[in-house]
């Protein structure tokens, strides 16, 4: 394992000219966060060859990348060999050469989740002592991270049968579809599974209607005269740079390949609390109940109670509002648009589960199922023939070819019923208010000044790993301007400079024990 020395390198007065911050962030990654680096890291180092990368060295490296916004290895590396403050806060000398790009990349796919992770609590950590973490509320929300991979790389997926033709005759196919991508991949990194279609017929089909619907009457979209236009699909091309990258597209925003950043903010003082990389093809409802398990989990460990779940519309369905109450938790998560308590002029009796029509006949539960196109649970209602036969509103209500009335509802009707309470509810605006002005602002500042409008890996798990270090960074930015806030004058932030040091100098010098 490589260890960076500790050698004097500046005089105080000119680090003091330099960086004012800069030296309380050295404190806390000396003390507080990176000293417990070394024992984590240790066992991806080997004891033979030439001496490693100094695993603080690298994180730093990281965080001074994202601190300034920079999302390329070879810029880094350039960008901190100009900065006297940088080259001071990373330990290492004027003429001293830096770490190479490839090392910095090489060694964050050295390193498994589970260690940017535990940096990532030990920050939050600091932050819960702060006291800038209530933990009662939780905002959630989720926004599509730019992959390193280009749209122009796209390839047909192909039928188990490797077979094109096939494929070609169950689908609509546009003009770019040929035989070779716009720009060839240098390198397919793609598996069987991921070049081969998983979509159905029924799906496919679907594509090529929409597909042919979109070439006649949406021909004033943007770009939909540009010719190296073409309809692009996950479930018939994939990506040979980045198999795991997923083709998303936003109101309002160019069609890409992303990655898909689910994040959960503490309202109190908008600390990050999670944050995780999703393929950008699922949906929010989907990915929620790992969220929730995650967040529960890193809140317990530190003795907070988690009461209510903020998030938009996106986050809906009676499954997850029925786990939200499994789980002791209050949703405040706007119901989505399709749901109906029932057929509009029905009034539900809940105690005896049945229906009454507008006419005043009994339209009574009959099954459970599931639906097969929205894979989701429901109960069916359904009335004999005989209570339909001389109804005043026959044709209105049954229409032409129907003999008796059946309807739908989704098996969660009671607890998307107290969503919807809570929500219309005073708590529930400011819930809404609350949301809005805590997790979207934190998302902004990542994504446009903490190196995540786009990750410069290749791999949901690289991708996870980026997404962990932004949210490091931007953590201890809130706790370094909280810590100042408290500590306004010269003396006091030279008081909290040596409490910091006293009280934790018994475990900085254990664990340079440990290394020598």
């Amino acid at each position: 394992m490589g260890y960076k020395g500790l050698e004097t390198l500046f005089l105080w007065p000119v680090r003091g000219r330099f960086f004012s911050q800069q030296l309380v962030l050295e404190v806390l990654g000396k003390e507080k966060i990176s000293g417990f680096l070394y024992e984590l890291t240790r066992v991806f180092y080997g004891s033979s060859g030439q001496k490693s990368i100094d695993p603080i060295v690298f994180f730093k490296l990281c965080l001074v990348g994202y601190l300034e916004d920079i999302i390329s290895d070879r810029k880094l590396i350039e960008h901190c060999s100009m900065r006297l403050d940088i080259l001071y806060f990373i330990g290492y000398d004027i003429d001293e050469e830096l770490p190479w790009h490839s090392t910095i990349s090489r060694t964050r796919q050295l390193f498994p989740e589970d260690v940017f992770e535990s940096v990532f609590t030990k920050v939050f950590t600091l932050c819960v002592e702060a006291g800038m973490v209530s933990g009662h509320t939780q905002a959630i929300d989720s926004a599509p991270v730019k992959a390193n991979a280009s749209m122009d790389t796209l390839e047909l997926k192909v039928p188990e049968e490797e077979l094109e033709s096939h494929l070609r005759r169950v689908r609509h196919i546009s003009a770019m579809d040929k035989e070779q991508p716009f720009r060839k991949s240098k390198e397919d990194k793609s598996d069987k599974g991921q070049r081969s279609i998983t979509a159905n017929e029924q799906e496919l089909q679907a594509i090529t209607t929409r597909n042919k619907r979109w070439s006649k009457d949406q021909d004033q979209r943007p770009g939909a005269g540009n010719k190296g236009s073409k309809y692009t699909s996950n479930k018939t091309h994939y990506s040979p740079s980045d198999p795991d990258a997923r083709i998303s597209v936003k109101p309002g925003k160019a069609r890409k390949l992303n990655y898909l950043s689910q994040l959960s903010v503490d309202t109190g003082h908008h600390v990050i609390t999670d944050i995780k990389a999703y393929h950008a093809d699922g949906k929010d409802n989907q990915q929620l109940p790992d969220i929730v398990k995650r967040v529960k989990r890193r809140l317990w460990q530190q003795g907070l109670v988690w009461e209510n779940c903020v998030a938009d519309t996106g986050y809906s369905s009676g499954e997850n509002y029925a786990f939200l109450e499994r789980q002791g938790l209050k949703s405040f998560i706007p119901a989505h648009g399709t749901f109906k308590g029932g057929p509009d002029g029905f009034m539900y009796v809940e105690d005896q589960d049945h229906y009454l029509c507008p006419q005043g006949k009994i339209i009574p539960f009959t099954k459970e199922f599931n639906d097969y196109r929205t894979g989701t649970r429901k109960k069916e209602y359904r009335a004999r023939k005989h209570v339909c036969i001389d109804c005043p509103i026959r044709s209105s209500c049954l229409g032409k070819s129907a003999q008796e009335k059946k309807f739908s509802v989704t098996y969660y009707r009671a607890e998307y019923q107290r969503n919807i309470a809570r929500v219309e509810s005073p708590q529930g605006r400011y819930m809404k208010g609350k949301r809005q002005s805590t997790v979207e602002p934190v998302f902004g500042t990542l994504t446009q000044f903490i190196g995540l409008r786009k990750v410069n890996t290749v791999g949901l798990k690289q991708a996870n790993k980026c997404m962990q270090l932004s949210a490091i960074a931007y953590n201890i930015k809130k706790y370094l301007k909280f810590t100042q806030k408290r500590v306004k004058s010269g003396a006091g932030m030279l008081g909290l400079y040596f409490r910091l040091k006293t009280a934790l100098k018994e475990v900085f010098k254990s664990m340079q024990t440990t290394v020598h």
